[in-house]
Protein backbone atom coordinates (compact mmCIF):
# COMPACT_ATOMS: atom_id res chain seq x y z
CA UNK A 1 0.00 0.00 0.00
CA UNK A 2 1.23 3.40 -1.18
CA UNK A 3 2.03 6.06 2.26
CA UNK A 4 -0.46 8.32 0.79
CA UNK A 5 -3.02 5.65 0.56
CA UNK A 6 -2.09 4.24 3.98
CA UNK A 7 -2.42 7.60 5.91
CA UNK A 8 -6.10 7.79 4.16
CA UNK A 9 -6.58 4.27 5.19
CA UNK A 10 -6.00 5.54 9.03
CA UNK A 11 -7.70 8.34 8.73
CA UNK A 12 -10.87 6.49 7.52
CA UNK A 13 -10.41 4.28 10.38
CA UNK A 14 -10.35 6.39 12.97
CA UNK A 15 -13.23 8.59 11.35
CA UNK A 16 -15.07 5.27 11.55
CA UNK A 17 -14.65 4.71 15.30
CA UNK A 18 -15.36 8.31 16.15
CA UNK A 19 -18.91 7.47 14.05
CA UNK A 20 -19.73 4.38 15.16
CA UNK A 21 -22.00 5.58 18.17
CA UNK A 22 -23.79 7.80 15.88
CA UNK A 23 -24.19 4.91 12.67
CA UNK A 24 -25.27 2.64 15.27
CA UNK A 25 -27.96 5.32 16.32
CA UNK A 26 -29.19 5.73 12.76
CA UNK A 27 -29.24 2.31 11.95
CA UNK A 28 -32.69 1.85 13.64
CA UNK A 29 -33.90 4.90 11.99
CA UNK A 30 -36.60 3.34 8.82
CA UNK A 31 -34.76 5.82 5.84
CA UNK A 32 -31.51 3.76 6.86
CA UNK A 33 -32.37 0.38 8.13
CA UNK A 34 -30.83 -1.16 5.62
CA UNK A 35 -28.50 0.73 3.79
CA UNK A 36 -26.21 1.55 7.21
CA UNK A 37 -25.90 -2.02 8.40
CA UNK A 38 -25.19 -3.57 4.76
CA UNK A 39 -22.43 -0.28 3.77
CA UNK A 40 -20.85 0.40 7.89
CA UNK A 41 -21.20 -3.31 8.83
CA UNK A 42 -21.18 -5.42 6.15
CA UNK A 43 -24.79 -6.95 6.83
CA UNK A 44 -25.84 -9.17 4.44
CA UNK A 45 -23.48 -7.54 1.88
CA UNK A 46 -21.13 -10.49 0.54
CA UNK A 47 -18.28 -9.98 -1.83
CA UNK A 48 -19.69 -10.30 -5.53
CA UNK A 49 -19.24 -14.19 -6.47
CA UNK A 50 -17.32 -13.57 -9.38
CA UNK A 51 -14.49 -11.28 -10.00
CA UNK A 52 -15.04 -11.39 -14.13
CA UNK A 53 -17.84 -9.14 -15.72
CA UNK A 54 -18.74 -5.66 -16.02
CA UNK A 55 -19.40 -3.39 -12.66
CA UNK A 56 -21.57 -0.12 -12.26
CA UNK A 57 -21.28 1.84 -9.21
CA UNK A 58 -23.94 4.29 -8.66
CA UNK A 59 -25.46 6.51 -5.92
CA UNK A 60 -28.98 6.69 -5.31
CA UNK A 61 -32.42 6.05 -7.60
CA UNK A 62 -31.51 8.70 -10.49
CA UNK A 63 -28.50 7.33 -11.53
CA UNK A 64 -29.82 3.61 -11.07
CA UNK A 65 -32.95 4.55 -13.36
CA UNK A 66 -30.18 6.10 -15.96
CA UNK A 67 -28.34 2.91 -16.05
CA UNK A 68 -30.78 1.41 -18.05
CA UNK A 69 -30.11 2.25 -21.83
CA UNK A 70 -26.73 1.51 -21.32
CA UNK A 71 -27.92 -2.04 -19.73
CA UNK A 72 -30.05 -2.64 -22.59
CA UNK A 73 -27.23 -2.18 -24.79
CA UNK A 74 -25.05 -4.49 -23.05
CA UNK A 75 -27.48 -7.46 -23.46
CA UNK A 76 -27.10 -10.42 -21.15
CA UNK A 77 -23.46 -10.04 -19.64
CA UNK A 78 -22.65 -10.41 -15.75
CA UNK A 79 -23.64 -7.34 -14.56
CA UNK A 80 -22.94 -6.06 -11.19
CA UNK A 81 -24.19 -2.98 -9.48
CA UNK A 82 -23.44 -1.29 -6.27
CA UNK A 83 -25.35 1.36 -4.69
CA UNK A 84 -25.30 3.72 -1.72
CA UNK A 85 -28.80 4.71 -0.67
CA UNK A 86 -31.75 2.12 -0.26
CA UNK A 87 -33.75 3.94 -2.76
CA UNK A 88 -30.60 3.39 -5.62
CA UNK A 89 -30.51 -0.49 -4.26
CA UNK A 90 -34.65 -1.12 -4.97
CA UNK A 91 -34.45 0.40 -8.28
CA UNK A 92 -30.94 -1.90 -9.66
CA UNK A 93 -32.69 -4.70 -8.06
CA UNK A 94 -35.30 -4.31 -11.07
CA UNK A 95 -32.32 -5.34 -13.45
CA UNK A 96 -30.87 -8.48 -14.35
CA UNK A 97 -28.24 -7.90 -12.43
CA UNK A 98 -25.60 -8.76 -9.43
CA UNK A 99 -26.52 -6.23 -6.38
CA UNK A 100 -24.81 -5.02 -3.41
CA UNK A 101 -23.91 -1.53 -0.68
CA UNK A 102 -20.93 -0.17 -1.25
CA UNK A 103 -19.35 -0.54 1.93
CA UNK A 104 -17.63 2.68 3.52
CA UNK A 105 -13.75 2.48 2.33
CA UNK A 106 -12.26 0.19 5.48
CA UNK A 107 -13.58 -2.50 3.96
CA UNK A 108 -12.99 -2.25 0.27
CA UNK A 109 -9.33 -3.63 0.50
CA UNK A 110 -10.54 -6.71 1.69
CA UNK A 111 -14.24 -6.47 0.02
CA UNK A 112 -13.49 -6.23 -3.82
CA UNK A 113 -12.58 -9.12 -5.49
CA UNK A 114 -10.06 -8.53 -9.17
CA UNK A 115 -12.28 -6.48 -11.60
CA UNK A 116 -12.02 -5.99 -15.39
CA UNK A 117 -13.70 -2.89 -15.28
CA UNK A 118 -15.46 -0.68 -12.56
CA UNK A 119 -18.24 2.00 -14.71
CA UNK A 120 -18.66 5.29 -11.63
CA UNK A 121 -21.14 7.49 -12.66
CA UNK A 122 -21.29 11.00 -11.93
CA UNK A 123 -19.84 12.55 -8.91
CA UNK A 124 -19.39 9.22 -6.64
CA UNK A 125 -15.30 9.86 -6.34
CA UNK A 126 -14.48 7.52 -3.43
CA UNK A 127 -10.50 7.15 -3.19
CA UNK A 128 -10.29 3.53 -1.70
CA UNK A 129 -12.46 2.00 -4.44
CA UNK A 130 -10.31 3.83 -7.49
CA UNK A 131 -7.07 2.76 -5.78
CA UNK A 132 -7.70 -0.94 -4.52
CA UNK A 133 -9.66 -1.44 -8.49
CA UNK A 134 -6.88 -0.05 -9.88
CA UNK A 135 -4.20 -2.17 -8.05
CA UNK A 136 -5.94 -5.36 -8.42
CA UNK A 137 -5.71 -4.75 -12.30
CA UNK A 138 -8.94 -3.33 -12.90
CA UNK A 139 -9.96 -0.36 -15.26
CA UNK A 140 -11.81 2.67 -13.53
CA UNK A 141 -14.44 4.51 -15.90
CA UNK A 142 -16.38 7.97 -14.90
CA UNK A 143 -19.75 8.06 -16.78
CA UNK A 144 -21.96 11.01 -17.05
CA UNK A 145 -19.41 12.72 -14.78
CA UNK A 146 -20.18 16.09 -13.30
CA UNK A 147 -18.72 18.58 -10.93
CA UNK A 148 -21.63 21.16 -9.45
CA UNK A 149 -21.06 24.75 -9.92
CA UNK A 150 -21.87 24.86 -5.84
CA UNK A 151 -19.28 22.13 -4.81
CA UNK A 152 -16.23 23.12 -7.80
CA UNK A 153 -14.69 25.94 -5.14
CA UNK A 154 -14.73 22.73 -2.53
CA UNK A 155 -13.24 20.30 -4.83
CA UNK A 156 -10.27 22.83 -6.25
CA UNK A 157 -9.07 23.76 -2.58
CA UNK A 158 -8.34 19.90 -2.21
CA UNK A 159 -7.25 19.81 -6.23
CA UNK A 160 -4.07 17.93 -4.88
CA UNK A 161 -6.23 15.63 -3.11
CA UNK A 162 -8.42 14.80 -6.54
CA UNK A 163 -5.10 14.79 -8.76
CA UNK A 164 -4.42 11.50 -6.81
CA UNK A 165 -7.63 10.19 -6.83
CA UNK A 166 -8.52 10.73 -10.82
CA UNK A 167 -4.77 9.55 -11.37
CA UNK A 168 -6.65 6.04 -10.88
CA UNK A 169 -9.00 6.87 -13.72
CA UNK A 170 -8.56 5.71 -17.19
CA UNK A 171 -11.14 7.72 -18.49
CA UNK A 172 -13.95 10.27 -18.01
CA UNK A 173 -16.83 10.42 -19.87
CA UNK A 174 -18.12 14.19 -18.70
CA UNK A 175 -21.77 15.70 -19.33
CA UNK A 176 -20.57 19.27 -20.53
CA UNK A 177 -17.45 21.03 -21.75
CA UNK A 178 -17.88 23.01 -18.24
CA UNK A 179 -17.56 19.69 -16.70
CA UNK A 180 -14.66 18.97 -18.81
CA UNK A 181 -12.75 22.09 -17.78
CA UNK A 182 -13.07 21.98 -14.21
CA UNK A 183 -11.82 18.11 -13.92
CA UNK A 184 -8.82 19.38 -16.24
CA UNK A 185 -8.24 21.92 -13.59
CA UNK A 186 -8.21 19.36 -11.13
CA UNK A 187 -5.68 17.34 -12.83
CA UNK A 188 -7.60 15.23 -14.47
CA UNK A 189 -6.52 13.47 -17.75
CA UNK A 190 -8.22 11.61 -20.98
CA UNK A 191 -11.89 13.31 -20.34
CA UNK A 192 -14.20 13.27 -23.63
CA UNK A 193 -17.56 15.30 -23.40
CA UNK A 194 -20.37 13.05 -24.52
CA UNK A 195 -23.34 14.62 -22.89
CA UNK A 196 -25.94 13.41 -20.15
CA UNK A 197 -26.46 9.80 -20.23
CA UNK A 198 -29.92 10.59 -19.09
CA UNK A 199 -30.93 11.93 -22.50
CA UNK A 200 -30.95 8.21 -23.75
CA UNK A 201 -33.24 6.69 -21.22
CA UNK A 202 -36.93 5.95 -22.47
CA UNK A 203 -39.33 7.32 -20.60
CA UNK A 204 -42.81 5.63 -19.96
CA UNK A 205 -45.78 5.01 -18.07
CA UNK A 206 -46.84 2.23 -15.87
CA UNK A 207 -50.61 2.89 -15.80
CA UNK A 208 -53.13 5.09 -17.57
CA UNK A 209 -55.15 7.07 -15.68
CA UNK A 210 -57.72 8.92 -16.68
CA UNK A 211 -57.16 12.81 -17.00
CA UNK A 212 -59.41 15.18 -14.97
CA UNK A 213 -61.97 17.56 -16.73
CA UNK A 214 -60.58 20.70 -15.08
CA UNK A 215 -56.58 22.02 -15.57
CA UNK A 216 -54.56 19.97 -13.82
CA UNK A 217 -51.12 20.89 -11.66
CA UNK A 218 -49.26 18.44 -10.43
CA UNK A 219 -46.21 19.61 -7.89
CA UNK A 220 -43.59 16.82 -8.46
CA UNK A 221 -40.79 15.66 -6.02
CA UNK A 222 -41.27 17.96 -3.22
CA UNK A 223 -38.96 18.52 -0.53
CA UNK A 224 -39.93 19.97 2.97
CA UNK A 225 -40.63 23.63 2.74
CA UNK A 226 -41.45 23.67 -1.21
CA UNK A 227 -45.19 22.27 -0.44
CA UNK A 228 -45.97 25.38 1.31
CA UNK A 229 -45.09 27.22 -1.10
CA UNK A 230 -46.76 25.18 -3.35
CA UNK A 231 -50.37 25.44 -1.08
CA UNK A 232 -50.07 28.97 -1.20
CA UNK A 233 -50.19 29.41 -5.03
CA UNK A 234 -52.30 26.84 -5.71
CA UNK A 235 -55.46 28.56 -3.01
CA UNK A 236 -54.45 31.84 -5.15
CA UNK A 237 -54.32 30.47 -8.39
CA UNK A 238 -57.97 28.41 -7.43
CA UNK A 239 -59.38 32.16 -7.48
CA UNK A 240 -59.08 32.92 -11.02
CA UNK A 241 -59.12 29.15 -12.81
CA UNK A 242 -60.72 26.35 -11.48
CA UNK A 243 -57.86 23.38 -11.43
CA UNK A 244 -56.77 20.31 -9.31
CA UNK A 245 -53.54 20.02 -7.44
CA UNK A 246 -51.18 16.59 -7.32
CA UNK A 247 -48.43 16.72 -4.47
CA UNK A 248 -45.64 13.91 -5.31
CA UNK A 249 -43.26 13.90 -2.43
CA UNK A 250 -39.89 12.91 -3.16
CA UNK A 251 -39.63 10.81 -0.04
CA UNK A 252 -42.38 8.07 1.15
CA UNK A 253 -41.32 9.02 4.64
CA UNK A 254 -43.16 12.48 4.33
CA UNK A 255 -45.84 11.11 2.95
CA UNK A 256 -47.86 11.46 6.61
CA UNK A 257 -46.35 15.43 7.28
CA UNK A 258 -47.78 16.40 3.42
CA UNK A 259 -50.97 15.47 4.22
CA UNK A 260 -51.34 16.99 7.74
CA UNK A 261 -49.75 20.00 5.48
CA UNK A 262 -52.38 19.74 2.64
CA UNK A 263 -55.33 18.83 5.21
CA UNK A 264 -54.77 22.25 7.15
CA UNK A 265 -54.43 23.96 3.80
CA UNK A 266 -58.10 22.41 2.21
CA UNK A 267 -59.63 23.25 5.86
CA UNK A 268 -58.80 26.65 5.92
CA UNK A 269 -60.02 27.00 2.11
CA UNK A 270 -63.07 25.45 1.65
CA UNK A 271 -61.11 22.84 -0.33
CA UNK A 272 -61.66 18.93 -1.14
CA UNK A 273 -58.39 16.72 -0.35
CA UNK A 274 -57.74 12.91 -0.52
CA UNK A 275 -55.14 10.15 -0.98
CA UNK A 276 -53.77 8.40 -3.77
CA UNK A 277 -54.24 4.90 -2.31
CA UNK A 278 -57.25 5.60 -0.99
CA UNK A 279 -58.78 5.89 -4.82
CA UNK A 280 -56.74 6.17 -7.42
CA UNK A 281 -59.38 8.70 -9.21
CA UNK A 282 -58.74 12.53 -9.17
CA UNK A 283 -61.90 14.16 -8.51
CA UNK A 284 -60.97 16.19 -5.17
CA UNK A 285 -59.25 19.97 -5.00
CA UNK A 286 -55.97 18.35 -4.11
CA UNK A 287 -54.89 14.71 -3.86
CA UNK A 288 -51.44 13.69 -2.02
CA UNK A 289 -49.94 10.71 -4.20
CA UNK A 290 -48.53 8.61 -1.30
CA UNK A 291 -47.07 6.00 -3.59
CA UNK A 292 -44.33 5.44 -5.45
CA UNK A 293 -42.99 4.89 -8.86
CA UNK A 294 -46.20 7.08 -10.23
CA UNK A 295 -44.65 10.69 -10.89
CA UNK A 296 -44.39 9.56 -14.91
CA UNK A 297 -48.47 8.47 -14.36
CA UNK A 298 -49.27 11.38 -13.04
CA UNK A 299 -47.09 13.88 -15.59
CA UNK A 300 -48.61 11.79 -18.32
CA UNK A 301 -52.29 13.91 -16.83
CA UNK A 302 -50.75 16.91 -16.01
CA UNK A 303 -51.16 20.40 -17.94
CA UNK A 304 -48.27 22.38 -15.65
CA UNK A 305 -45.69 20.56 -13.49
CA UNK A 306 -43.93 22.36 -10.37
CA UNK A 307 -40.81 21.08 -10.31
CA UNK A 308 -39.50 20.44 -6.72
CA UNK A 309 -35.65 20.15 -5.62
CA UNK A 310 -35.00 23.43 -7.19
CA UNK A 311 -36.95 25.40 -4.72
CA UNK A 312 -34.28 25.47 -1.66
CA UNK A 313 -30.65 25.58 -1.78
CA UNK A 314 -29.52 22.37 -0.13
CA UNK A 315 -30.72 19.93 -3.21
CA UNK A 316 -30.16 20.90 -6.76
CA UNK A 317 -33.11 20.13 -8.50
CA UNK A 318 -34.54 17.36 -10.31
CA UNK A 319 -34.60 15.52 -13.86
CA UNK A 320 -37.05 17.58 -15.99
CA UNK A 321 -36.87 15.82 -19.03
CA UNK A 322 -39.66 13.31 -17.44
CA UNK A 323 -42.17 16.09 -17.39
CA UNK A 324 -41.28 17.87 -20.99
CA UNK A 325 -41.24 14.22 -22.35
CA UNK A 326 -45.42 14.54 -21.21
CA UNK A 327 -45.76 17.98 -22.47
CA UNK A 328 -46.06 19.86 -19.04
CA UNK A 329 -45.72 23.39 -18.88
CA UNK A 330 -42.98 23.63 -16.63
CA UNK A 331 -42.25 25.69 -13.36
CA UNK A 332 -38.91 24.96 -11.14
CA UNK A 333 -36.65 27.34 -9.46
CA UNK A 334 -33.59 28.58 -9.31
CA UNK A 335 -31.40 26.29 -7.32
CA UNK A 336 -31.14 23.49 -9.89
CA UNK A 337 -27.51 23.13 -9.87
CA UNK A 338 -27.15 19.50 -10.34
CA UNK A 339 -29.59 19.02 -12.93
CA UNK A 340 -28.33 22.41 -15.28
CA UNK A 341 -27.25 20.07 -18.27
CA UNK A 342 -30.40 18.24 -18.74
CA UNK A 343 -32.19 21.65 -18.45
CA UNK A 344 -30.04 23.36 -21.21
CA UNK A 345 -31.98 20.54 -23.34
CA UNK A 346 -35.49 21.68 -21.56
CA UNK A 347 -36.87 24.75 -23.64
CA UNK A 348 -39.88 26.62 -22.33
CA UNK A 349 -39.18 26.18 -18.24
CA UNK A 350 -39.71 29.36 -16.01
CA UNK A 351 -37.50 29.69 -13.63
CA UNK A 352 -39.01 31.23 -10.45
CA UNK A 353 -38.80 32.13 -6.64
CA UNK A 354 -41.14 30.53 -4.17
CA UNK A 355 -43.19 33.44 -3.85
CA UNK A 356 -43.43 34.01 -7.25
CA UNK A 357 -44.97 30.47 -8.45
CA UNK A 358 -48.93 31.90 -8.23
CA UNK A 359 -47.90 34.49 -11.17
CA UNK A 360 -46.17 31.81 -13.15
CA UNK A 361 -49.13 29.57 -13.09
CA UNK A 362 -51.18 32.48 -14.43
CA UNK A 363 -47.94 32.93 -17.11
CA UNK A 364 -48.87 29.20 -18.16
CA UNK A 365 -51.93 30.03 -20.44
CA UNK A 366 -49.95 31.87 -23.05
CA UNK A 367 -46.65 29.85 -22.84
CA UNK A 368 -45.87 26.74 -24.91
CA UNK A 369 -45.64 23.30 -23.77
CA UNK A 370 -42.04 22.47 -22.54
CA UNK A 371 -40.20 20.21 -25.00
CA UNK A 372 -36.95 18.26 -25.42
CA UNK A 373 -34.78 18.22 -28.70
CA UNK A 374 -31.19 16.43 -27.68
CA UNK A 375 -30.33 13.18 -27.91
CA UNK A 376 -27.23 11.04 -26.81
CA UNK A 377 -25.02 8.47 -29.09
CA UNK A 378 -23.89 5.52 -26.09
CA UNK A 379 -22.01 3.52 -28.69
CA UNK A 380 -17.99 5.11 -27.66
CA UNK A 381 -19.36 3.89 -24.06
CA UNK A 382 -20.89 0.62 -25.27
CA UNK A 383 -17.07 0.21 -27.25
CA UNK A 384 -15.05 1.47 -24.43
CA UNK A 385 -16.90 -1.43 -21.46
CA UNK A 386 -16.47 -4.19 -23.92
CA UNK A 387 -13.15 -3.35 -25.09
CA UNK A 388 -11.82 -3.36 -21.47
Amino acid sequence: MKPFTLLYYILSVVLYIVALPLLIYLSFKQKYKHSIPSRFFLFQNPRFKKSDGIWFHVCSLGEARALKPILDLLGKRDIKITTITHTGYNEAKKYDADVRYLPYEIFLPFWIKKQKIVVVLEAEFWYMLFSVISAKGGKVVLLNARISEKSVKKYLQFAWFYKKLLGYVEIIYAQSEVDKNRFLALGAKNIEVIGNIKLAGKITKTQEYKKPSHECIVAGSTHEGEEESVLKSFVEYKKYKDAKLIVVPRHPERFESVYLLMQNYAQKNTLTISRFSESKVFETDMILVDAMGELNNIYAISDIAILGGAFKADVGGHNPLEPAYFGCKIITGKHFFHQKELFKYVHHVQYVEPDEIHRALLKCEQLPNSMVEETINLEVVINKILGA
